[in-house]
């Protein structure tokens, strides 16, 4: 079973790491250095907020609201870390090295385990998996530059949203889970026409949480 968690962190890592090559190409395109690149993967270090970010200064928009819109989606993980706080080590040293792994990817995984010893392992396991492969991919996606520029080329657009809906299968075991993954869909749908970047996102998470309430882990070891 063990084995089994770490072969899932690895495969995420993967294919995560498959989209930071489209966010390196995509970030030299924009504008970006190789260092600033680089930098924004290491210290940011959350996917969809990197992109839009990107993704407004290669439309031509200026800096100051392309990085509040990556903030908009970035508040997100206010959420998260409520819903692995549990799990973090005691230490200061220890909680702020692991806050910076609290990502969609190793946030899921631990939600999905069912004590706090396997959830603690596939959070460290997830989280470090990603940030070696998104960070080594946006140095070779950077380095390969215009080649793949655009990711909906190589299909690289349909990465992330596949590997969310991988990541919410093993929480829709419950009917209440399933019923607020269905009305926070159906929220993001109705908004993506009419609503800023980022708020669908927001008012969907929102919804999900009121409707299917917080599943707590268990301490037991």
């Amino acid at each position: 079973m063990i084995a089994a968690m770490f072969s899932r962190a690895l495969a995420i890592g993967l294919a995560t790491g498959a989209y930071g090559l489209s966010f390196g190409a995509l970030a030299v395109a924009a504008g970006l250095s190789l260092g600033q690149a680089v930098a924004m993967s290491a210290f940011v270090f959350t996917g969809a907020t990197q992109l839009s970010v990107v993704g407004a200064l290669a439309a031509g928009g200026a800096a100051a609201p392309a990085v509040a819109s990556g903030l908009v989606l970035a508040s997100r993980h206010l959420a998260y870390g409520i819903a692995v706080a549990p799990l973090l080590p005691g230490s200061r040293r220890a909680r702020l090295l692991a806050a910076h792994l609290v990502i969609d990817e190793s946030t899921a995984m631990a939600r999905a385990e069912p004590d706090r010893r396997r959830a603690l392992l596939a959070f460290w396991a997830t989280g470090v998996s990603v940030f070696a492969c998104w960070n080594a991919a946006t140095i070779a996606g950077a380095l390969i530059g215009r080649a793949i520029a655009d990711p909906a080329a190589l299909g690289l657009d349909a990465v992330f949203p596949a590997a969310f809906v991988a990541l919410l299968a093993p929480q829709l075991a419950t009917r209440p889970a399933r019923r607020a993954a269905v009305a926070g869909a159906a929220i993001a749908a109705a908004l993506v026409p009419i609503a800023p970047a980022g708020v669908p996102m927001l008012a969907a998470a929102a919804v999900a949480l009121l409707l299917a309430g917080r599943r707590p882990i268990h301490t037991e070891t």
